[in-house]
């Protein structure tokens, strides 16, 4: 089993934006194959670190469900809602 952990800046000013980014991927992650923790907006302390948190079975699974994932219409929205929204959630790590 795998554990991916992203770590994402967020402008505090947008954090409707990231919300609505948050949510969508609430839809898209599941679809496409991986068991989605959740997504985790600031809540005390920094008001810049959110955290998107899902599992998935192994290495292989992992490189299917990213293909998924990049043809996935719903995937390809956010991340676009993403670039548009002007680095509401810019991804600054994953492991």
């Amino acid at each position: 089993m795998l554990t991916c952990i992203i770590r994402y800046h967020i402008d505090p000013t947008k954090k409707d934006a990231f919300t609505t980014y948050a949510r969508t991927w609430g839809q898209a992650i599941p679809r496409c194959g991986a068991d989605l923790i959740g997504y985790f907006a600031p809540h005390e302390g920094s008001s810049t670190l959110a955290y998107g948190i899902y599992n998935i079975p192994s290495l292989a699974e992992y490189e299917a469900y990213r293909a998924r994932l990049a043809a996935d219409p719903l995937g390809r929205e956010n991340y676009l809602f993403a670039q548009r929204e002007n680095s509401c959630c810019a991804r600054i790590g994953r492991s």
